[in-house]
């Protein structure tokens, strides 16, 4: 993809800084689009930004100077619409649909309920006021309302996604596990509270979403037999039948999966070979996830129904190689497999 360099956008005037006082760290656009809020993590406050504002600034070329690269810096007071003090360590914001930011407080573990203003959704307090901290454990980073950084937030949850958690379950080792807790921010005022903890077991949960059941219309299966989920397209090497086809040193091949087989079960090559091994489920029903593993060459996939994936590597190891069905398919599943020969 093309990139517009930095000298190009200076002379275009389409970049131009906004100074923020301390360590910028989270940058989100509020549902109505009108601010801009910025976490400062070494500044107990957020500074929230109009987009208003700034295009006036920009009108009027009111800057404070340029950086050493020649981008123009926009005078702060002129940019700035408020200021929150919020807590220890703000890091990023999510909205609900009652007039509420909300900003996790990374050294404060907890979560920063505060009033918008100038909002098409309009809170019972006072603009740009501190409602409530609501405590996590602990150390939150990122967190999630119901839609909360759409034009139409939902308004009823959110989680924390907590990157520590010392003593809410039991220690089953040296790692300590990071933590969703999930909040109940429906109602006005100091009513949010937290409703359930979940520990996960992966490192510093990131971003997350929030999507209404009711607005995913999931496909059950593919559209149809040998479809590529990457391309949303029909793959160009899905089969019905499967079969084996030699290029000089690159051998293709063309396989099916369907309870509880493969066709081709037998496959012969030579060391050295270049094989390009694509599998199409023939599956038509929700619940018929084939599998795929050659441990030998460290190979294995998950093939959801109607769907070709592609695998790629050369036959450098001579012998003979069990392939087989990794996903519970039918009573005859054990039956799934075939055999991969190397020939040295």
């Amino acid at each position: 993809f093309k990139v517009i360099p930095l000298e190009t956008a200076v002379k275009e005037g389409i970049l131009f800084f906004a100074p923020e006082p301390k360590s910028p760290h989270g940058v989100d656009v509020c549902p109505c689009g009108n601010h801009i809020v910025v976490g400062g993590k070494l500044d107990p406050h957020v500074t929230v930004y109009s987009m208003e504002k700034i295009l006036q600034a920009i009108s009027k070329q009111d800057f404070e100077g340029k950086d050493p690269y020649g981008v123009p810096i926009l005078r702060f007071d002129a940019v700035k619409e408020a200021q929150v003090e919020v807590g220890l360590g703000p890091l990023h914001t999510q909205w609900d649909n009652q007039g509420y930011a909300y900003t996790s407080l990374f050294l404060d573990s907890a979560v920063a309920r505060w009033t918008m203003g100038d909002c098409k959704f309009k809170a019972p307090e006072q603009p740009w006021t501190l409602v409530q901290k609501i405590p996590v454990r602990y150390n939150i980073g990122h967190l999630a309302t119901a839609e909360g950084d759409t034009v139409d937030p939902d308004g009823k949850y959110l989680v924390a996604l907590n990157k520590w958690t010392v003593d809410n379950f039991l220690n089953v080792g040296p790692l300590l596990p990071q933590t969703f807790q999930l909040i109940d921010i429906s109602r006005s005022g100091e009513t949010a509270k937290v409703l359930y903890d979940m520990p996960i077991g992966i490192g510093e949960p990131h971003y997350a979403q929030i999507i209404k059941a009711d607005k995913l219309k999931a496909w059950e299966v593919y559209p149809e037999v040998g479809w590529n989920p990457i391309t949303q397209s029909k793959h160009p090497q899905a089969v019905t039948k499967g079969r084996v086809v030699r290029k000089g040193n690159t051998v293709e091949i063309l396989m099916t999966a369907i309870r509880s087989h493969y066709e081709p079960e037998r496959i012969e090559v030579r060391r050295g070979d270049r094989i390009l091994w694509h599998i199409t489920n023939l599956e038509r029903t929700r619940d018929a996830t084939h599998g795929f593993s050659l441990p030998v060459y460290n190979i294995t996939a998950s093939i959801e129904p109607g769907e070709t994936v592609s695998l790629e590597f050369v036959a450098d190891t001579p012998g003979t190689f069990p392939f087989y069905c990794t996903e519970f398919c039918s009573a005859l599943h054990l039956e799934m497999a075939g055999y991969f020969l190397v020939r040295p």
